[in-house]
């Protein structure tokens, strides 16, 4: 690309000898930097040449191509867009291809994809495999996908600060973190009249504080000994200790080409005192700005078009060397940063990564801002990364400052911003706490139903205080569970929620009469979640009733737990006594074995007895449980089981709907003993069972040797 640009100036050069003096004005403008005033001069130009011939024609369509170029640079795309096409008509694009390219940059702000698509695609066919044109057509489709894939990032136009006119690139401006300085077009008594190259007035640095209900006061000049002048000043940074101001100064001599300049201050009383330019050992053509120190001012990231770069302006850095009092030679960020096009307006995140705009790297407009990872060594930084939408636009993005992690400004001149041509304006951008709801559901344990009545307790646990400050009392809010055992928490009377960012969290149940006091606390956490979510958490309390344990299953005539591969497992059942115990420490616990009919009452009481032993053992010696919490019990088959009949099916737990209680007794079972043998199995099955029961709650191994 780089190359054309070369054919296109020795071009301009050999239709020299035949331009009018409309020409030679709109040319001075033009090489000068002046756009505002070059477009209108390379339209007067324009159009008092008569297209006599190809010579004449070939000069029409490079006032053309003038005219929307410098249209693009004083903020007036449309009319940028309108003068690029008349180029085109005129064929422009066969001394000067960049036309195309030019052109599908401008649909490009203006979100017209299809368009820019069909101009970029132009161009490669004048010159293939041009980097800048490829990416630029493969960030069409990313930026379709970044627009269905917003963030939850909300921006807003600050418009008490705003004007008609230019205001961009803030920053924190005092250690309190309540003044933002920027630079602004408004009118100062220091720089009087209009801005050649915008069309505004000058550039000036300014302040404005936030009062303590949150409002901005009226922004004044930076207080600083000779900062603002009749030049244009902007893009204002600190170091980390707001000692040593950096800006940028860019002056304007009669037929000179002067770039633009870093500037710095020291602190002087309330204000700074007089600047003095940042030295870098460049030519004074060049442009440098967008000055960014260190924490200590030792390092100077700063945008610059010196020759050595990879495309337009790149990012630099230069290091200060205390004992020479000088700066070294400016040495280029790398690919990894820099590309084709332009990267600008460099900040630091508060975690020390690389904020800065582009127009190269895959975007959705035209400067967009991305974050590159701080890696170690001096000035590296990792890939890029597009920050999205809604923090990118259509339009150009660029110079985001971080306030706090989820807070900052930023400058752009999208749909929205103050007045009525397309200028920067200073945004701020919020990322919305994370929405976070709470629903605790109590049931009993050993049974499926929920408790109605229930008070459960939320406690919001305070952050650890260091030595010397005052403990923060943590905050507590309690609430009833409805008669679906359901208790919620969302949102406050006063609209703020219950459960917030970055917390951590204990619930508990409070004592219920009819049930065993529970010890049980269930906590969670909102730390470091970046997304919302709902948390569902289920408690439990004990009956003051037997509990129905999971099925354990034993063989006819037999003590030993019944384990079949597939079937049941009834270890796996009794591992919810050792949960239960393991939930309830002071819990002592009667296990009551029952057998079905067969056999004689004494046989069954003692094969029952042992049934119960077999559970316990089990319990002590595989799970070390403490035998002082378990007694066994066998109560034979004097305790028939209650079981649910249902369209001709039993359940051992009551079944939604009508159902009919069946007491398993011997006559009953005997019934199915010749008609139905599976069932007549089934029944007597059921009675060969263990239940709980919880003989007291005040069990300390420190106290207890016995429970028997």
């Amino acid at each position: 690309m780089k190359n054309y640009l070369l054919l296109i100036s020795i071009f301009i050069s050999a239709l020299a000898f035949a331009q009018p003096a409309a020409v030679h004005r709109a040319d001075a403008a033009f090489e000068s930097g002046k756009y505002y005033e070059a477009a209108e001069l390379a339209v007067k130009a324009y159009e008092r040449i008569s297209p006599k011939n190809d010579k004449a024609l070939a000069l029409k369509s490079e006032l053309a191509y003038k005219a929307a170029y410098s249209y693009a640079q004083a903020f007036n795309t449309d009319k940028s867009i309108d003068w690029y096409q008349r180029a085109v008509d005129l064929k422009h694009f066969k001394q000067n291809p960049y036309v195309y390219f030019r052109l599908g940059s401008a649909y490009k702000i203006k979100g017209e994809y299809d368009k820019a698509r069909t101009n970029y695609e132009s161009f490669l066919e004048l010159v293939p495999n041009d980097k800048q044109a490829l990416n630029a057509l493969a960030s069409l489709e990313d930026a379709a996908v970044m627009k269905d894939n917003r963030t939850r990032y909300t921006v807003k136009s600050e418009l008490k600060i705003n004007t008609e006119g230019l205001e961009m690139a803030p920053v924190i401006s005092n250690r309190r973190g309540t003044a933002i300085a920027f630079s602004s077009t408004r009118q100062a008594a220091v720089s009087p009249g209009k801005d050649p190259i915008t069309g505004e007035g000058y550039f000036n640095i300014w302040e404005a504080e936030m009062d303590r209900s949150g409002n901005w006061t009226e922004p004044k000049l930076f207080e600083a000994d000779s900062l603002n002048t009749e030049f244009s000043e902007g893009h204002i940074t600190m170091d980390g200790r707001f000692r040593t101001i950096y800006f940028t100064r860019c002056p304007s001599e009669f037929k000179k080409n002067l770039g633009c300049q870093i500037w710095s201050a020291e602190k002087k009383g309330r204000g700074f005192g007089v600047p003095s330019k940042v030295v870098l050992g460049l030519q004074d053509s060049i442009s440098v700005g967008h000055p960014l120190p260190n924490e200590d001012g030792s390092m100077l990231i700063f945008a610059s078009d010196m020759p050595g770069g990879f495309g337009g302006r790149d990012l630099w850095y230069s290091e200060y060397k205390r004992r020479e009092d000088t700066w070294t030679t400016p040495v280029n960020l790398g690919p990894e940063i820099n590309t084709d096009g332009d990267e600008l307006f460099p900040t630091y995140a508060l975690n020390g990564d690389l904020l800065f705009a582009s127009n190269a790297h895959k975007g959705l407009g035209g400067l967009d801002i991305f974050v590159a990872p701080k890696l170690e060594g001096t000035a590296k930084f990792g890939k890029p990364e597009n920050m999205g939408t809604p923090i990118n636009s259509d339009a150009n993005d660029y110079h985001l400052t971080e306030v706090t992690e989820k807070f900052g400004y930023f400058t752009s001149n999208r749909k929205g911003s103050k007045g009525t041509r397309e200028l920067p304006d200073i945004w701020s951008y919020e990322l919305p706490p994370n929405i976070f709801d709470l629903k605790v559901i109590v049931a009993e344990i050993g049974g499926a139903s929920r408790i109605d009545g229930a008070i459960v307790e939320v406690t919001e646990i305070p952050e650890e205080t260091e030595e010397g400050e005052d403990e923060v009392e943590p905050i507590v809010f309690k609430g009833t569970t409805n008669s679906s055992g359901e208790i919620f928490w969302d949102k406050q009377p006063d609209g703020s929620r219950f459960i917030n960012e970055d917390r951590d969290y204990s619930i508990k149940v409070l004592p219920l009469e009819g049930y065993h006091p529970s010890d049980n606390v269930e906590e969670f956490s909102t730390i470091g979640l970046a997304y919302d979510q709902n948390f569902i958490l289920e408690m439990s309390l004990l009956p003051k009733t037997p509990i129905v344990l999971p099925e354990v299953r034993y063989a006819l005539g037999r003590a030993d737990l019944l384990v079949k591969e597939g079937e049941i497992n009834s270890k796996d059942s009794l591992n919810y006594v050792y949960e239960l115990l393991d939930e309830y420490p002071g819990m002592v616990l009667r296990l009551v074995s029952h057998s079905d009919a067969r056999g004689s009452a004494s046989a069954n009481a003692s094969l029952s007895k042992r049934r119960a032993q077999s559970c316990i053992d089990y319990l002590v010696k595989e799970k070390g449980v403490d035998p002082a919490r378990l007694v066994p019990v066998g109560k034979g088959e004097s305790t028939p089981r209650i079981v649910y009949l249902q369209n001709d099916q039993y359940y051992a737990n009551k079944p939604e709907g009508e159902f009919t209680a069946v007491e398993l007794t011997e006559k009953y079972i005997n019934q199915f003993k010749t008609s139905n043998k599976e069932v007549f199995e089934k029944l007597h099955q059921f009675n060969r069972r263990t239940e709980g029961e919880v003989m007291r709650m005040d069990y300390s191994a420190n106290n207890d040797k016995s429970a028997e």
